[in-house]
């Protein structure tokens, strides 16, 4: 005797079929944006390629540019691997009169234009100096410093060279503070000072940005009275200074600027720059 399927089951199938294309539709479009959506590692910057005042606009943001009553002041730049070969001759033109050049970063990388941008500085008649971008989870303070100074980082009392800078702000690779609490970054940047006077015989610059320097070291004020400060700020005017620090010598206010982006005001003339080439 046959027997007779329910009309039910013959209607039901269609249903089953369109959910399951459903399903696969849904999985099909789930798959083209994973594969179209860049992952959060495609975001972060490779090794090696970060530069003073990576962090500023994202962190600080822009507000403005200096006036033009300051006090005395002489215009410098500071350059890594990102610009490349520099046009010298068109900066000292438009008047910089002095420059730093990104030497090292961590342990693990050299700025492959350093020659062209620490020497080509140099001959036009630029006082120049080089500076080490920390990265304080990778290792110790006095490791990176060892490391600057056997790369570019060396100080000569020529009267044209100044004193190797910290590059200390935001971790572009991960965790603003690399992980440390307050005191473990005072003693890190504490490291890395004491080493890089030991070797040079010279007091380095500290390049920061006030709002990092509290939250990453405590507003610690502590190396103020023997390192120069290069505060960080794109503004009219560079703000509150990071604590023990009753002025600056240096400040980056621009990261936009001609010819090459970032742009930096010494605090006096230019016999002041002399003085601290000199020490």
């Amino acid at each position: 005797m046959p027997v007779r399927r329910s009309s039910g089951s013959r209607s039901a199938r269609p249903a089953v079929r369109i959910r399951r294309l459903t399903v696969a539709g849904a999985l099909l479009a789930a798959c083209s944006f994973l594969c179209t959506t860049p992952s959060s590692a495609a975001t972060t910057p490779a090794r090696g390629s970060a530069h003073m005042g990576m962090g500023v606009l994202a962190h600080d943001g822009r507000a403005g540019t200096p006036t033009s009553d300051q006090a005395t002041q002489t215009e410098g730049v500071d350059v890594s691997g990102y610009q490349g070969n520099v046009a010298w001759s068109t900066l000292w033109n438009s008047g910089v009169r002095w420059a730093y050049t990104k030497a090292t970063e961590g342990t693990y990388y050299t700025n492959p234009y350093f020659a062209q941008q620490y020497n080509g500085s140099y001959n036009v008649g630029m006082i120049r100096g080089s500076y080490h971008f920390a990265t304080p989870d990778t290792t110790s303070g006095a490791t990176q410093a060892n490391y600057f100074v056997d790369h570019g980082g060396g100080w000569s009392r020529d009267g044209k060279t100044l004193p190797g800078a910290l590059d200390i702000e935001w971790n572009p690779y991960g965790a603003a503070c690399y992980g440390k609490s307050a005191s473990g970054m005072v003693s890190w940047i504490a490291d890395f000072l004491n080493t890089y006077k030991a070797r040079t015989g010279r007091d380095a610059v500290i390049y920061t940005a006030t709002s990092w320097w509290t939250q990453c070291t405590g507003n610690y004020g502590g190396f103020a009275a023997d390192n120069p400060l290069w505060i960080a700020r794109y503004a009219s005017a560079p703000g509150t200074l990071p604590a023990g620090w009753g002025y600056y010598t240096m400040w980056q206010y621009t990261s936009s600027g001609p010819t090459v982006g970032d742009h930096d005001k010494f605090n006096g003339a230019l016999d002041r720059v002399q003085a601290l080439a000199n020490g």
